[in-house]
């Protein structure tokens, strides 16, 4: 079939136009800078007053949930949680009274049998029972009493040990042995496993982005290599000023290899891209007039 020349360039100009690569953005590719940073960050204190006895760790040490980090001064607190714990052990009474017990109920068994008895007599002796009855639930009391003090104590003690409540490594350290401490930060304590990516893209894409995808991060660096992360957190309002909302993605980094602070970039795998998709159409030229 014939066609005149201009309408084959012009078709030829649309079927290049259909086959042509797509832009980043066309494609779903979405980049914007990110910032790493630690999924945790916690300012360690004090949760009670004292001279710090002993720091075991320093500026950049690895430390493991419950570990302990720093003590304060404890011979007193020490002291009492001994005496607690012989006092909570003592049975002495409660046996003795076990053993009056049963002797009160051996007596009050034969004097019933006996006729020539009094009354008066009978009665003393069930009363007897009731009076060493009390007396051992005395001792239990005071037992128990000696074990909730013995926990109490132990608490007390407790407090003078300051444990990491993450795994992570420190941050910063602010206090040496032999300070007095009060109220003030003892140290900061990072978890970098997992690390968070901090993002923030434009309002035009809001609904886009749902926890659970993921994107591939670069570090500015290239020897940490393209990660990839995934979305747990989109915020759900957008800031006026700047016409943005923030992201968070979880980094895994379990040998710990990558620092927390870099600059990054983050690509999202978008439908649409960064930018509103648009149907290309081309003016469709005029039939020839046969």
């Amino acid at each position: 079939m014939f066609m005149a020349p201009g309408k084959t360039a012009f078709t030829l100009a649309v079927l290049i136009l259909m086959l042509s690569p797509a832009s980043p953005g066309r494609a779903g590719v979405a980049e914007f800078d990110g910032l790493i940073k630690p999924s945790q960050v916690v300012e360690l204190g004090s949760p009670a007053e004292g001279i710090v006895a002993t720091v075991g760790v320093d500026r950049s040490s690895p430390v493991t949930q419950g570990q302990t980090l720093v003590e304060l001064e404890s011979s007193v607190e020490q002291a009492a949680f001994n005496k607690a714990c012989v006092m909570a052990t003592l049975d002495e009474e409660i046996k003795l009274q076990t053993a009056q017990l049963e002797f009160a109920q051996r007596v009050h068994k034969r004097i019933k049998a006996l006729t020539a008895v009094s009354a008066h007599d009978k009665d003393q002796a069930a009363t007897e029972i009731i009076r060493t009855r009390y007396r051992l639930g005395k001792a239990l009391k005071e037992r128990r009493l000696a074990e909730l003090e013995r926990k109490r104590t132990e608490a007390l003690l407790a407090r003078r040990s300051v444990k990491s409540p993450i795994s992570g490594v420190v941050v910063e350290r602010y206090v040496s042995p032999g300070e007095y401490v009060n109220t003030q930060p003892l140290l900061r304590v990072a978890r970098i496993d997992p690390l968070h990516v901090e993002v923030i893209v434009p309002a035009r894409i809001f609904g886009r982005i749902s926890p659970g995808m993921t994107a591939t991060i670069v570090p500015e660096y290239p020897q940490y290599g393209e990660q990839v992360a995934t979305v747990t957190l989109v915020d759900k309002v957008i800031d006026s000023p700047s016409s943005t909302f923030g992201v968070r993605l979880e980094l895994p980094n379990p040998e710990q290899r990558i620092p927390s602070g870099l600059k990054c970039l983050v690509r999202f795998e978008i439908e649409g891209g960064a930018d509103e998709e648009k149907t290309m159409t081309a003016p469709v030229a005029a039939e020839p007039a046969k």
